[in-house]
């Protein structure tokens, strides 16, 4: 054998990628499949794919792959997965989708009702302050949302799982998964990394039956081996070993060479993410758990802003009225914006952004807000607004992060869609005070799947000798004290006094819309 290659496959939120990464972190080769669409939207806040459809997209980006580099599938050792997080599949006994996925975006929501819990269960959390947070927990989970809408699909249910849980069923035969995929509104215990052994409301809030569950494989075991339809389907060999990984943020931490508490990760995705990797379990937030990391014995303090560089696409087709004919058109018009971005003063001239477009865990009762427009503001200083906002909120949780492990951040290390632009890493820069860096290549997640998959292996000792041969950086953005000055008055006495002076309003809005809603109905 020459060189060995690790098949990490990517599926993210709008397309699925198939690489073969080496052990100096090149990745040898790649193929993308973009979907399209993203995802089907039939009505408002609805976000789903056919389950198969990501399965097809792995087996076609597989094909594309060999089909330009057959000599280097026979180096192949093994085969990671990741997969984006709380994005539901529900079985039935012959393991076959009842409904489509529901994609981490979709907004419909649960009743959140406490009514069949504990009533010891309301008074603490109400005693505690922490009745908003549950609710919002409870209604966002897709579980109750089936019982309480579908309860036709949920009587027939017999395996409920994650995306990648069921991905690894058409890979391997077998009905198992990471406890570092399972991540969402699963009846998992964090810390053990493993699922409650309890049936009882307070461990297993969203009345998911265990026994429908996957089978839990540490993260580096193998899971099982590709089938002999797996590798006919591909052109893959059979019996390739298939390693349990992680979801794709984890795997981003791990792409950026992120694996110590003084080292932070952020990701400028759909979603916007800040993780600090550490050896031990600790709350990301108050009452609000860390995560299993892709590394077996490690977690993710993890805080997402839902709708991160997501809002770019919203802000150019809601108020700029562009519609894009092809990639080539959106990356100049970013480019373009970019540009004006840098001739704007540091905090864009007076207005400050707030971007609970979905409300997280923390926050259960924010929403968007943008304060402080004068007839002066243009379209540019909207846009740069969003990007500082996005900045300030992962800015938020990152000094809570170091306010927890009693440990300063001294480097960031950004990877996503937003990261490609040099503007928003130095403005990035400019809001932290601390220095920013890419690495060799914008494909992350790849890389980490890819990481993982060695470590896997036993191709390296530990994490340090595996990210330290296979992760380097590219470029350092260091930050400009002048502009550091003005984000720190605006961040301090400006964006953080925003939550707590809109929240009483917050807690009314529904009610507005409502009532709206009502009227217009008459």
């Amino acid at each position: 054998m020459k060189e060995p290659l690790i098949l990490a496959l990517d599926m993210g939120t709008q397309s699925l990628r198939a690489g073969l990464v080496n052990k100096q972190g090149e990745i040898v080769a790649i193929a993308k499949e973009k979907y399209d669409p993203a995802y089907i939207s039939t009505q408002k806040g609805e976000a789903v794919q056919p389950p198969d459809f990501y399965f097809e997209r792995i087996v076609a980006a597989i094909k594309k792959l060999k089909s330009s580099n057959k000599d280097k599938f026979e180096n192949i050792i093994g085969i990671t997965l990741d997969t984006i997080r709380d994005t539901s599949v529900i079985l039935d006994k012959d393991m076959k989708p009842l409904h489509d996925t529901i994609i981490w975006l979709d907004q419909r929501l649960a009743s959140g009702s406490m009514r069949h819990r504990p009533r010891l269960h309301s008074v603490l959390f109400n005693l505690i302050g922490m009745m908003p947070t549950m609710r919002l927990n409870l209604r966002k989970s897709i579980a109750l949302w089936y019982q309480e809408n579908r309860p036709d699909l949920w009587d027939k249910m017999e395996h409920f799982g994650n995306i990648s849980s069921y991905l690894t069923y058409k890979i391997t035969g077998e009905w198992a998964d990471s406890p570092a995929s399972i991540i969402g509104h699963y009846p998992l215990d964090f810390k053990k990394q493993e699922f409650y052994k309890s049936e009882k409301a307070l461990k297993n809030f969203y009345g998911i039956p265990l026994k429908t569950l996957p089978r839990l494989v540490k993260q580096g075991e193998v899971i099982g081996n590709i089938t002999k339809e797996f590798a006919k389907l591909t052109g893959l060999k059979e019996g390739i070993p298939f390693y349990s990984c992680g979801s794709d943020k984890s795997c981003e931490s791990l792409g950026v060479g992120a694996v110590n508490p003084d080292k932070a990760a952020i990701s400028y995705g759909t979603a916007s993410t800040v993780e600090v990797t550490v050896d031990r379990y600790k709350e990301s937030e108050p009452f609000l758990p860390s995560y299993p990391s892709v590394v077996r014995g490690y977690y993710n303090m993890d805080v997402q802003i839902y709708r991160g560089f997501w809002m770019i696409n919203w802000f150019f087709k809601n108020f700029c009225h562009f519609e894009f004919k092809n990639d080539k058109e959106m990356i100049e018009t970013l480019n373009d914006f970019n540009q004006m971005m840098m001739k704007i003063p540091a905090g864009s001239d007076g207005l400050i952004l707030q971007p609970y477009w979905q409300p997280g865990l923390a926050k259960p009762l924010s929403k968007g807000a943008i304060i402080g427009f004068t007839d002066s503001h243009t379209s540019a200083h909207f846009y740069k607004a969003i990007i500082e906002g996005i900045g300030y909120a992962l800015r938020d949780a990152l000094e809570h992060f170091q306010h927890k492990n009693h440990k300063k951040v001294n480097e960031i290390m950004i990877s996503g869609g937003g990261s490609q632009s040099d503007e928003i890493c130095q403005v990035t820069a400019d809001i932290f005070g601390i220095p920013v860096s890419r690495v060799q290549t914008f494909e992350t997640s790849l890389l980490g799947a890819g990481v993982a998959g060695f470590l896997a292996a036993k191709e390296f000792n530990n994490i340090e000798e595996a990210t330290k041969a296979m992760v380097h950086k590219s470029k350092t953005f260091m930050p400009r004290k002048e502009q550091h000055k003005v984000y720190d008055q605006i961040f301090y006495h400006g964006y953080k006094k925003m939550y707590p002076r809109l929240s009483p309003i917050y807690k009314h809005s529904e009610e507005f819309v409502h009532i709206a809603e009502v009227k217009s109905f008459k």
